[in-house]
């Protein structure tokens, strides 16, 4: 492809010297740089791409985007054009996009974003267009999805480059339907620009990722990009009416493309009459003078709303209720959102991903809901995040649970121990313990649990490695939990 019709789009400063040149490819990382690519050197928290730029080049790379320009001297000499834009990762997302031929010009895409609940809806929502005889494609935090073939999901959202790649390969396996989770590094880094959407849902927004967004009303305005910039004209925004951040967002968007969701009165889909049981929930959903009976094997308050996410999304692009409600009853629990580990135990287990304190707030309270038993909480902190977040987790576990066993997430450069003491600085009742062998402790949550009880494994999911010290070790909070439920009947 022509390097002038790659740039389609792409904001310069000044024109490339050859915009005729033939490109094979594109590369932001110069290890994969191949003959006759188009390198993009992008800065990144730990890495610039200026510094590599080189590299690609002596690999083949023909052309080279970059947006420092103290580093053109250094670049001229490698003898490649060079096209210098005000910012390397926006101009990824479009020569990317331009790359692919635009392929969400090619489907109906719909985002996901907010802190907690977006797995949970794609599938939900990717159950309802199948359902109503589409295909779909998706991305999110557990897996990408074309159609039934699956790929493993290195990030929620991809680098641009592959993002649109995945997009492009939809389209050619006749997709017609995308459902992709909008992360808020992936909106704040630009990764999905030259995205068309047209669709928009908002789940929540709680404390999460101020490691990286610093306080709140950056992380708000980084969600909220994916509604203002990214949203195609007259595509609909589906919103939370019971967040607060929702209806912050409810107020900058245009009222006549807003569709609304929630228990209070007001949203335009609502939750009535709600009964959730362990084998899952069975509620009405009220939509604009039509009520309707919603069953579902998920279970607890949460996927309330994420069923109600899921109605309103699939209701703006015009799917019909029968086949709303069909989608949300064949959907089934998603892997590590309250998972039920089921080994013969007489108690109830489950892993679930919660790993900020609204997640692990609502999880506790879920299992309240499902048992007059014990609630045994087993839970950590990730390392190199947010450590505000610590002892107020801390607090949370302690004040809803009967016992709480706290050790390690992801420690990842940090030392656990510390991780630890910081999130026992919030404990408010000395109903708990310390164990830092993750493995450990979920055995010890076992050994304690007694007829009626519910174990919760919290954190990680459906993740399958502890990340500590550099390295990422194979490890399972299902597997772990299993294997413990079963040394447990071997001993009695």
């Amino acid at each position: 492809m022509k390097l002038g019709v790659l740039l389609n789009g792409v904001e310069m400063t000044g024109s490339p010297a050859d915009s005729g040149i033939d490109l094979a490819g594109i590369a932001y990382d110069s290890r994969k740089a191949g003959k006759g690519d188009l390198f993009v050197a992008v800065r990144g928290e730990h890495v610039d791409g200026h510094a590599f730029a080189a590299d690609a080049v002596r690999r083949g790379a023909a052309a080279v985007v970059y947006d420092n320009p103290q580093a053109r001297q250094e670049l001229a000499a490698t003898g490649a054009a060079l096209v210098l834009v005000p910012d390397s990762r926006r101009a990824l997302a479009l020569l990317s996009a331009n790359l692919y031929e635009q392929p969400s010009e090619k489907l109906e895409v719909i985002g996901i974003t907010g802190t907690n609940g977006k797995t949970t809806t794609s599938y939900l929502i990717k159950s309802i267009l199948e359902a109503w005889g589409r295909k779909a494609g998706l991305i999110g935090t557990i897996q990408y999805m074309v159609g039934d073939e699956v790929f493993e999901a290195d990030h929620t959202t991809p680098e641009a480059l592959e993002f649109q790649a995945m997009l492009r390969k939809m389209v050619d396996a006749g997709c017609s339907h995308v459902v992709s989770e909008i992360s808020s590094h992936a909106l704040a880094q630009g990764r999905v620009e030259g995205t068309v959407f047209g669709t928009a849902v908002f789940t929540n927004l709680t404390r999460d990722h101020l490691d990286f967004h610093k306080t709140m009303d950056e992380y708000f305005d980084a969600k909220e990009r994916l509604f203002r910039d990214l949203l195609r004209s007259g595509g609909s925004s589906v919103i939370n009416y019971d967040d607060v951040w929702g209806r912050r967002l409810m107020a900058r968007v245009p009222a006549e493309t807003v569709i609304t969701y929630g228990l209070e009165t007001g949203a335009d889909i609502m939750a009535a009459d709600i009964n959730n049981a362990f084998d899952g929930l069975r509620f009405t959903m009220v939509s604009r003078g039509g009520r309707y009976d919603v069953v579902s094997s998920l279970v607890g308050l949460p996927n309330v709303y994420n069923i109600l996410a899921a109605a309103g999304a699939a209701a703006a692009i015009g799917a019909p209720w029968n086949v709303i409600l069909e989608g949300v009853r064949g959907a089934g629990p998603v892997k590590g959102r309250f998972e039920k580990i089921d080994a013969g135990q007489s108690f109830l287990a489950v892993v679930d991903y919660a790993h900020t304190e609204d997640a692990l707030e609502r999880l506790i309270y879920t299992a309240r809901g499902l048992t007059e038993g014990k609630v045994i909480t087993v839970f950590g902190c990730g390392g190199d995040r947010d450590r505000g977040k610590r002892p107020r987790m801390g607090a949370i576990a302690t004040k809803l649970s009967d016992f709480v066993v706290m050790t390690t997430d992801n420690p990842r450069s940090e030392d656990p121990l510390e991780i630890l003491m910081e999130i026992e600085k919030g404990a408010v009742r000395r109903n708990y313990l310390i164990e830092p062998d993750r493995q450990a402790a979920i055995r010890r949550a076992v050994l304690m649990a007694d007829d009626s009880d519910v174990v919760l494994v919290a954190g990680k999911g459906h993740e399958q490695y502890q990340e500590t010290a550099g390295r990422r070790i194979a490890f399972s909070d299902r597997a772990v939990l299993e294997e413990a439920i079963h040394r447990l009947s071997e001993k009695k």
